[in-house]
């Protein structure tokens, strides 16, 4: 693991941006112009030339580095005052614990839907606020889960897709602005969380049709009764006590 800006040690807990690619780039910059952090990048993967077109925070120079390690770099020619550590790692079961456990907010910029899960999962189970982000071709989506307050990601898709949906979905790509906009959003979540502000989309989950101009949707996100993660319980007792 490595550590860019500020070497100093601080009692703040970092961002935690898993995935350093369509969304964690946005994400990322958009946080290091807000002056926001201190961050934490987690990804395994080398930049390549077909990331150019649409990860903004790389170019032609960067091409084999590691992403997490690039971002870094770029960031702090933004912002020299915020700290950022770069782990090049997949987050996986042996150690999504041990990144998530030390955030304050997560970012959820993969593309993997397992990955996806194990970050709700492991969020819930630690009490860590993270916002989900989505892009398929011109559609995207954005959610932010408060844990045990608002529904989470297994309140609205119990299990992850299966191996054959999940390789559809990739085929169909994405394109540059939506996940652009969804990165930047996600950022933004995280930017309210830092101050003490409620995050906008908790418990809502915003749509974007990039196809059309303007379609944009917010819509709130009932729990799941008998979701493991008990926010159904928690706004049932909620109910009760305010009657």
């Amino acid at each position: 693991m490595a550590s860019y800006g500020k070497s100093e040690t601080e009692s703040k807990a970092p961002i935690l941006i898993v995935g350093a690619g369509g969304l964690g780039a946005p994400a990322a910059l958009a946080l290091a112009r807000a002056n926001c952090g201190p961050l934490l990048l987690v990804d395994p993967d080398p930049v390549e030339l077909s990331n150019l077109p649409r990860q903004i925070i790389y170019g032609e120079a960067d091409i084999g580095s590691a992403k997490a390690v690039a971002a870094a770099r770029r960031l702090a020619k933004i912002a020299r005052d915020l700290s950022v550590e770069t782990a090049v790692a997949r987050l996986d079961d042996r150690n999504a614990s041990r990144y998530i456990s030390r955030a304050d907010f997560v970012i959820d910029a993969t593309d993997d839907p397992a990955a996806k899960f194990l970050i709700n999962d492991v969020c819930v189970e630690l009490g860590r606020p993270f916002v989900y982000g989505g892009v398929l071709g011109l559609s995207g989506q954005a959610m932010t889960v408060m844990p045990g307050e608002t529904a989470c990601l297994r309140c609205l898709f119990e299990t992850p897709p299966d191996i054959e949906e999940t390789a559809s979905c990739r085929d169909g790509g994405i394109i540059g602005p939506v996940v652009g906009a969804i990165g930047t959003l996600q950022a933004s979540e995280a930017i309210r969380a830092a101050a003490g502000i409620r995050p906008t989309l908790a418990g809502k989950i915003l749509t974007l049709d990039g196809s059309r101009a303007g379609r944009i949707r917010i819509a709130p996100i009932a729990a799941r009764p008998g979701c493991a993660c008990g926010a159904a319980r928690a706004q049932l007792s909620a109910a009760n006590a305010a009657h």
